[in-house]
């Protein structure tokens, strides 16, 4: 499981293997002040890397 997250110590604390950072509390995989297209590419990198995170064996916590 890949855990896509604002606040990287939380997803930490609670345990979460496999982290990738999102944008902003609000907008996570976003940013209201994008147009729709900088948005899709913004989403799109993120759930990329996750995949990635996906495929990617680890042993400890990982932030990618």
């Amino acid at each position: 499981m890949v855990h896509i997250c604002t606040i990287v110590p939380i997803s930490q604390t609670v345990g979460a293997n496999r982290i990738v950072p999102a944008v902003a509390i609000p907008y996570p995989l976003g940013d209201i002040n994008k147009n729709a297209a900088e948005e899709k590419q913004i989403r799109r990198a993120i759930l990329d890397k996750a995949m990635k995170a996906l495929q990617t064996p680890i042993s400890e916590q990982t932030v990618f």
